[in-house]
């Protein structure tokens, strides 16, 4: 497998290996063998999956808050997404920024998104499908968000905010001004 590091190395994009004959093809999207070797250490123990039907859908920006935080392995089944990640760790010098990059099936790529980052995506396909490993099961009461338009993390999403397709909870979550010291 491929692994690449984005602006913010803690973020990276992984493209696994890929073999494909007449029949179609076979691959190992995750093997914690190949990730040790790579030097990445993470115990999944849960995997999610969304479908969004429409071009525009907005999902977060999500994280949990310890002990319950996630480190996420993204990648898509079907269409393609923008995917965000805004680093909400204090005292790290990429604090507030953000990287994206676009993870879709034709690409074969997948986004690892650690602990003490925020998390989101916005659908460029219609009818896209996306899986998601994490490393904590999910705790109601340590879910927590930013809201995914805050002019100040300056995100260029592919969607204006008034064509953008989100829950309410998505719509109502707090502007990066109002984060806790969590991380």
């Amino acid at each position: 497998m491929d692994v690449v590091s984005l602006d913010i190395p803690d973020v990276k994009i992984i493209r696994p290996k890929r073999f494909g004959d007449h029949r179609g093809f076979f691959s190992e999207t995750y093997s914690r063998k190949a990730f040790e070797a790579a030097g990445l250490l993470y115990d999944f123990v849960q995997d999610n999956q969304s479908l969004s039907a429409e071009v525009g859908t907005v999902r977060g920006l999500h994280f949990q808050l310890p002990p319950f935080a996630q480190d996420k392995l993204v990648r898509v089944v079907k269409g393609a997404i923008l995917d965000v990640a805004v680093d909400i760790r204090k005292g790290s010098p990429t604090y507030g920024r953000h990287v994206s990059a676009v993870v879709s099936a034709e690409e074969w790529n997948q986004i690892l998104v650690p602990i003490g980052f925020a998390h989101g995506f916005c659908t460029l396909e219609p009818n896209t499908e996306v899986i998601y490993k994490v490393t904590n099961f999910y705790s109601a009461e340590h879910d927590r968000g930013l809201l995914w338009n805050d002019p100040d993390l300056g995100i260029d999403w592919p969607v204006a905010a008034d064509k953008a397709l989100l829950s309410d909870k998505d719509r109502k979550q707090p502007r990066f001004a109002e984060l806790g010291d969590w991380f």
